[in-house]
């Protein structure tokens, strides 16, 4: 071995949160893992940086939501090693029609963890009927949305399936098994079919429909159902946001991989495969370090990998195209002398989630049109986050930090427009789609950091925009991704090799819960080895 080299039992290709949570559960196991990151920051697109002089601002994700239900961050006991989350309580806001916009004006609509309170606001602004339809939404769609959950904690098989859905038609509390056709028609149905059937009020409908928008796909593909169930799950845990800023998630990782013996390399990313025999045997790393192990987990885009592995990539993922789409948004980090003032409505309610200014699902249709069509939305359609309003750390006193998020922006412009030339532009127009809601938003704007679709691609290593590495439409989900012969978190053909990140069941967002199943699948494959040796030894 060269000064430098190493040896392992496992490196994990990628510092994002989910090569992180698969490298704390196998240095849980005893494993020694390295995790190697071509970044000279740590946790990929959940991280936080000093933007400005004492301002922190999120990369990448800023509210985090599945992570929250899946237990990873009490298993690995992260609260010790220094993750504080706050509440996002009220989880969600939607304001009243801005002023001079048409139809009727109305109170805005708060989703809390309180149920009894949403449905009050519900009946507020959008009526009885559809507040006592909300109650009942939640009550169908609690049970499926855990069943959902469960699902995203396990490998895409048949049998892992059958496990988190079958409880849903088991009769319970008196009440008659569910049909299986019910919950397919539901399940594989589109999130704006759901909605239809079950509320009057488009304001309730546009507000949900977004919300479940955050996945990518719009609601009136099929599909998308679920998504919008997803809702029923933050009336018992909301949205968090670390305190610090989203990285505060992978900064604690760090420290609990580092307590059981594990280590993080930034700076110095893996840069080649090494391969034996079929068999994986190593890595090295961009300034020629080798590190020899007995597995490499590679929790980077499945292209990333495909290109790591080089002439050693068998068919399974030398052939792996899942579809990567146009773009996918753009995010506008804004710092101000101050917070959002929505008319009406107590900032401690308004600002402590998600802020969904969308008040008519065609406003969604036509942005998701106009992305499609390759061209710039005609009308954004903004979702504002604040949470230096509920955290101190964040921006110096009279200093504020809002994220704003616009959906369906084209990575490749039909008209070939530049996107370095046009940033600055369709920063502003976002910032007036806020100010039309908040008057005088826009004058409280210091300064600005864009991320358009190529700029999130230069940043965070995320091809074509999409933070969510593969589109996350039904073809492209479960055992379908990256590809139904990689879905199993191994790869045929390369002994040694895993799968984790985003590519990966099950999908995007901020869960660790590929980093786990893929930690899971590798120490299931080494148990035999173990006993194996176990035997020779005697």
């Amino acid at each position: 071995m060269s000064p430098g080299d190493t040896t392992a039992d496992v490196v994990v290709v990628g510092s994002g949160h989910n090569g992180l949570v698969a490298a704390c559960y196998l240095a849980r196991a005893g494993l020694r893992v390295e995790v190697v990151e071509s970044d000279e920051v740590l946790g990929g697109a959940v991280s936080t940086v000093e933007r400005w002089p004492g301002v922190r601002v999120d990369r990448g994700s800023s509210a985090h939501v599945i992570v929250r239900h899946s237990g990873i961050v009490e298993d690995l006991d992260l609260a010790a090693h220094g993750l504080r989350y706050l509440d996002c309580d009220p989880w969600g806001f939607a304001p009243a029609p801005a002023p001079g916009d048409p139809g009727p004006d109305g109170q805005p609509l708060l989703f809390s963890v309180d149920l009894d309170a949403t449905c009050a606001s519900i009946a507020a602004a959008c009526g009885a009927a559809d507040a006592e339809a909300y109650r009942r939404f939640v009550g169908v769609w609690g049970p499926r949305s855990r069943a959902v959950a469960t699902s995203f904690s396990r490998p895409p098989t048949a049998a892992g399936l059958v496990r988190s859905f079958w409880p849903l038609g088991a009769p319970s509390n008196g009440q008659p098994r569910t049909p299986g056709g019910d919950l397919a028609v539901d399940f594989l149905g589109s999130g704006d079919a759901l909605l239809d059937r079950w509320f009057g009020s488009e304001r309730l409908k546009a507000a949900l429909a977004w919300f479940g928008a955050q996945s990518g796909p719009p609601m009136s593909e099929p599909g998308t159902a679920a998504m919008v169930g997803w809702v029923a799950l933050l009336h018992d845990v909301p949205p968090g946001h670390p305190v610090g800023g989203s990285g505060g998630l992978t900064a604690a990782l760090r420290r609990r991989l580092e307590a059981d013996g594990g280590r993080v390399t930034l700076g110095d990313g893996a840069a080649r495969l090494l391969v034996e025999d079929g068999r994986v045997t190593g890595i090295e790393t961009v300034s020629g370090r080798r590190i020899d192990a007995g597995a490499v987990l590679a929790a980077c885009h499945i292209g990333a990998t495909r290109t790591l592995a080089g002439d050693a990539a068998p068919p399974a993922l030398a052939d792996a195209d899942p579809p990567i789409g146009n773009g996918f948004g753009l995010v506008v980090r804004v710092l101000t002398d101050a917070l959002p003032a929505y008319p009406g409505v107590d900032p401690a309610l308004a600002l402590q989630g998600l802020q969904l200014l969308c008040t008519d699902r065609a406003e969604l249709a036509a942005a998701h049109g106009d992305w499609g069509a390759g061209r710039l939305p005609r009308s954004p359609v903004p979702l504002a986050m604040s949470f230096s309003a509920s955290d101190e750390t964040l921006a110096p006193p009279g200093r504020h930090v809002v994220t704003i998020w616009g959906q369906w922006y084209p990575y490749a412009l039909a008209d070939g427009g530049d996107w370095d030339a046009l940033a600055d532009a369709e920063a502003r127009r976002l910032v007036d789609a806020v100010d039309r809601f908040a008057p005088g938003f826009a004058a409280s704007v210091l300064d600005t950091y864009v991320q358009t679709p190529l700029a999130l691609e230069r940043e965070l290593s995320l091809p074509r925009g999409n933070v969510m590495h593969v589109e996350m439409g039904l073809a492209s989900m479960f055992a379908f991704r990256p590809s139904p012969a990689l879905s199993g978190y191994r790869v045929p053909g390369l002994a040694g090799l895993y799968l984790a990140g985003a590519s990966t069941h099950p999908g995007g967002g901020v869960s660790g819960n590929s980093g786990r199943a893929a930690a899971r699948t590798l120490l299931a494959d080494r148990r035999p080895l173990r006993r194996l040796l176990a035997r020779a030894r005697r």
